[in-house]
């Protein structure tokens, strides 16, 4: 195929458009099913280069969720404790424990559901049954994967009245080293950024604190795939083997620790007794349990416990989750790895950090205002690495 027409661009009056290679060659992908649009190819391509290189960085494979060129998370194969698994939806999942693909899906999937709703999805590994009909049961828009099972695609197939989006890439596609792009009518020209990401960028110890645990190198670098393709600016959060939280785009640093963080807390409140205790009721979907959880939990556009509301939605009124109670929770957890695109340029992202659970942290360095954001890591027992490494991408 050397071309695809898309039925438009970015919106409905960007007509017309298309994908192509530069240089006449055939595109790398087949469509399998569907018919992907414009930022379903952004997503798709982005997707997929985060989770080839995680793949090679970690030795495991690896999935992640997109949603407007950023992912929600990005997660490896590691099985699930049964906390996780309730908070995912995936409890009732037989042989999922030994499925890592499947497991990478589910987390990916699970760390922040509101925003993957509708997502585009990138797997690292060939695409089998179970994590297709994973996939089979949530609001999404498509997949990308090196190959799909006979049976993983008739089950994608079926998705979406049958217009469920699934593309094929050649996992031995090497792109240019030069790459283009226009703006205004002018062209943008720039080396890709194929820098490689692996333990190496964390030897630089800053910190009193140099101790970095295997499990922390390994969320330390998932962090900073992550970030290589989120918009920037953007910080990540990570945990046992999964982004719990990605603030994207925002124009300062502090905003995207808050962003990051609030869903990092909302990935661990998910996981709170009174959470998974929630009583719902038999018709509310799994969509509409997310919304439900997340006004449980952050207390959003209404009170779903407030009387003549908590009837919508479940079948008989929950105690609500005291800010004490998430507090307390909240305090507990410790060991989440947070990595930055660009530098602190002060100590209050650190601060915030900490009350996310926050133990590791990587950034390039470089702020004249290092020495204070190295004391705020000291002060609270953090370990941190200087990776040298700017990771921007727009």
């Amino acid at each position: 195929m050397k071309e695809f027409e898309l039925k438009y661009g970015c919106n409905p009056n960007q007509k017309p458009a298309k994908i192509y290679m530069h240089d006449g060659s055939d595109l790398p992908i087949q469509i399998l099913n569907g018919r992907p649009g414009f930022i379903n190819f952004l997503d798709a391509f982005n997707s997929w280069q985060l989770v080839k290189e995680l793949k090679e960085a970690t030795g495991m494979c690896a999935v992640t969720s997109f949603k407007h060129v950023s992912p929600t998370s990005a997660a490896v194969g590691k099985k699930l404790p049964i906390e996780l698994k309730k908070a995912c939806f995936v409890e009732d999942i037989e042989g999922l424990d030994e499925n890592p693909l499947a497991c990478a899906y589910a987390r990916a999937r699970g760390a922040d559901r509101l925003c993957s709703f509708g997502d585009w999805v990138a797997l690292s590994d060939v695409c089998d049954a179970l994590t297709a009909k994973l996939i089979a049961r949530e609001v999404s828009d498509g997949v990308i994967a090196p190959g799909y099972t006979d049976e993983a695609l008739e089950i994608l197939k079926t998705k979406r009245n049958g217009s469920y989006n699934v593309v094929v890439i050649d996992p031995n596609f090497v792109p240019v080293e030069q790459e283009t792009k226009q703006v205004f009518g002018i062209t943008f020209e720039q080396g890709r950024n194929n820098f490689k990401i692996g333990e190496h960028l964390l030897e630089n110890m800053v910190t009193a604190n140099k101790v970095l645990p295997e499990d922390a190198k390994t969320d330390l670098i998932i962090s900073l795939i992550t970030l290589k393709y989120t918009q920037s600016n953007s910080v990540c959060f990570a945990y046992d083997g999964q982004a719990i939280g990605v603030g994207a785009g925002q124009q300062s640093r502090v905003h995207c620790v808050r962003l990051a963080g609030g869903k990092a807390d909302t990935w661990f409140l998910r996981q709170h007794p009174k959470t998974l205790a929630l009583p719902f009721r038999e018709d509310l979907g799994r969509p509409g349990r997310d919304n439900v959880i997340d006004g449980y939990i952050n207390g959003n556009e209404e009170d779903v416990c407030a009387d003549g509301i908590w009837q919508n939605y479940f079948t008989t009124r929950p105690e609500p989750l005291t800010e004490e109670e998430k507090r307390t929770f909240l305090d507990s957890r410790t060991g989440v790895a947070l990595g930055s695109d660009a530098f602190f340029p002060f100590p209050d992202s650190i601060k915030r950090a900490k009350a996310s659970g926050v133990s590791y942290v990587a950034e390039p360095g470089g702020s004249i205002r290092d020495d204070l954001v190295i004391d705020e890591c000291d002060k609270n027992g953090m370990a941190m690495a200087f990776t040298g490494m700017r990771l921007f991408h727009h």
